[in-house]
This record gives structure tokens, sequence and C-alpha cells, in this order.
């Protein structure tokens, strides 16, 4: 069963490299749309992962926040609406995986980087105020499931720019009895090849996606978003606010799909 996953899932990355290089330029942006949302919940399928949306109301133009567990997180959220995700320049290294993120739109970042921080919130606020989907995980990095970090502010300030809400996720990875599923967290030291070693091994996972109230960004600071992003998203995941550490995680430790921006925007 193994095997026969590991081969779908790479003649599935292969065939979305080919749509992307030789559909995607001659496709509307609706049309490109529909091509990375099926694209992706066949993606999640092959993995053996069911996906759960609560999402019952329209998503405005708005920048997409949401808690970080994974990599299949960009898929999960792609297969209820695709979005311009900003993710750690090291993902464009990615075999497969990282050409696909590049031509499906994502807005890379180097970590640490004034003029790059300053390059992709010019982008944002542009792509919000064109109606565009744009999100990223304000962690900065992944978590196991069950923690929170601490979440990055600087973002949130092309919400505000933009005259945007912010609409917050929570996402989580569960079994059959509803327990939380260790085989989707991608921290520490692991690859990202052991990772998806890990989930095509894993049986009966869930991912469970639910869309949480919009948060105004009328008269705030992207320091007040960023908290009361938190802490929207950490009683979506059933979380105890006074449990949660206080206390960032240093750069690096944790594989991540977003960056750790330290310099605010100007």
């Amino acid at each position: 069963m193994f095997v026969f996953r590991l081969l779908r899932l790479i003649a599935h990355l292969f065939k979305g490299m080919a749509v992307c290089a030789f559909l995607f330029p001659f496709t509307s942006e609706k049309g490109r749309e529909a091509h990375i949302r099926r694209w992706s919940r066949k993606l999640l399928r092959i993995c053996g992962i069911e996906v759960r949306i609560d999402s019952p109301l329209p998503i405005p133009r708005s920048l997409l926040v949401s808690n970080h567990v994974s990599w299949l997180d960009i898929f999960v959220v792609n297969s209820l609406q695709p979005c311009r995700f900003v993710a750690k320049s090291e993902i464009r290294g990615w075999p497969l995986i990282g050409w696909l993120c590049a031509k499906t739109g994502t807005i890379f970042i180097s970590r640490g980087k004034a003029s790059d921080v300053r390059r992709i919130f010019k982008g944002l606020v542009e792509s919000i105020e064109k109606d565009e989907h744009v999100a990223f995980f304000p962690e900065g990095t992944t978590a196991a499931q069950g923690t929170l970090l601490p979440f990055h502010a600087n973002l949130f300030e092309a919400a505000i720019d933009a005259r945007a809400p912010v609409q917050p996720y929570a996402l989580r990875y569960v079994d059959a009895g509803g327990k939380l599923h260790g085989a989707a967290d991608f921290i520490g030291e692991m690859s990202i090849a052991e990772s998806i070693v890990t989930i095509l091994k894993a049986r009966g996972m869930r991912a469970e996606l639910k869309q949480l109230p919009l948060i105004s960004t009328e008269g705030a600071h992207r320091r007040d978003l960023a908290r009361t992003a938190r802490e929207v998203i950490a009683t979506g995941l059933g979380y105890s606010l006074e449990s949660l550490s206080p206390v960032g995680v240093p750069a690096g430790t944790a594989p991540g799909t977003a960056p750790d921006p330290q310099v605010a925007p100007h």
C-alpha cells in the first residue's frame, strides 16, 4: 500500500507540473483556481487524508491566517480556496513541491532580510487590493499539535494598509477517534522526505479546517491583530490560552513552511 501511494503521489506531482507548465499560461484565473482546488483535494486523497471543512460563510477580500502544523497545510487551505501563500525561500528548493509552489503564486521570502520583507509587504497589499486571496502562517514555522507558537505581527500590517479584515482558520489533523494525529506533525529535524513517508504510512487521518469570526483591522495595530488572531485560533482549536507558551521559538528549530520575518515594513 505504501509503495502504491508513493508512486501515485509522484505521478500526481508530475501531472501538476505539466498542468502548470502547459495549461496555466492559457487558463483564466478562475480556471487556475479550479485546477488548484481539484489537484489539492486529490493530493490529500492520495495521502490517505480525509478533509472536513467547516466554512459556511463566503470568504471575503481578506488576509487569511492559520496555525501551522505541516507542509500539508497549504493543500488543505487550497482545497477550500486557492491562495497566494507567503513561504520561506528554502521551500523553492524542495523537489517537485517547491517548483509547484512557485508556479501557483507562492510568495517566497528570505528570512531576516529587511529589503525582502518590504518588497513582500508591498506585494501583499497590492494583491489584497486586487481581491486576490492571500494567506500566511503567523507562527513563522511549524509546531506540534497541541502547541500554538506566538504570532509574528509584521505581515498583519498588509491587511491594515489594504483596509481588509483578517480571516482566521483553525486547522488540525485527527484520527478516527477525534484525537490529534501525530503523523501530521512536521517538526524538529524531520526532513520533507521523512514527513512524506510518515504520512503515507499513516492510517485514518482527517484534516479539519474551521472558519473563525472575521477580525476587523479598522483602527487596529498589527500587534493587536496578531494577539487577537492567536487567541481566536487557540479557542477554535480547543486550546487553553493559559497553557500556551508566551515565548517564541528560535529560528531554525523546526522545518516550517513560512518565514519568520523580524523586520517591520516601512
